[in-house]
Order: C-alpha cells, then structure tokens, then sequence
C-alpha cells in the first residue's frame, strides 16, 4: 500500500544555519540532529535536511508498507533501479528508481 509521499528532504550547504532555520519555521525541535541528517517530525510528515542531499537529486519519498513489492512494481513498469534497498537505521528501509522521464522515485518503509 502507498500511503503518500510524507517525506520531504532538503539538500542543504550549511547544515547549522538550516537547522536554526526550519526549528523557528517549524517550531519544533529535531528528532534526530546528526551531522550527516537533521529530521523534524511535523504531524506525520518528515521535513529532512541532507547536506549531502544535492547528490542525490531527490527530495521525497513515497511512504510504502512493502518496499522490495514496491520497488518490483517499479522496475516491472519500465523504472530503472537507482539504489538498492538499503537499510538506513531505525528500522527504516530506503530505495530509489528513475521513471521513464528519468524522474527519480524514492521509496520508504518504517519498520
């Protein structure tokens, strides 16, 4: 089942000054503060700040109850695989694809 995209990463440079940035927008303190991801959780969406996240070229993830399902259904319909599933912690599965336009389309699974 996809429940939605109800994460939402920002690529960012400075990760202190975005952080002290989207804790006055959101109004709420991060629940992880890494130096690699900073996470707010705002109702059920995720706001992520990714200092590494230009790289990546994505800045959501569909949130799916069977990733390797997903991820099949994709490849199955023309996708191509940009990662693997890969495990980011926390009982969080993490994948991607390109479509047909070579839009990448990010996956999660919370455990």
């Amino acid at each position: 089942m996809n429940q939605g995209i109800r994460t939402v990463i920002y690529p960012v440079k400075d990760i202190a000054r975005s952080r002290a940035l989207y804790r006055t927008l959101l109004g709420v303190e991060p629940y992880t503060d890494q130096g690699y991801y900073v996470g707010f959780q705002v109702g059920d969406q995720e706001i992520g700040l990714d200092p590494n996240g230009h790289k990546a070229g994505m800045t959501g993830y569909y949130h799916v109850d069977d990733i390797e399902r997903s991820l099949q259904s994709l490849m199955d319909s023309g996708a191509q695989m940009q990662q693997e599933i890969k495990d980011v912690g926390g009982g969080r599965l993490i994948a991607s694809a390109k479509d047909l336009d070579g839009h990448i389309v990010g996956l999660i699974q919370t455990g």
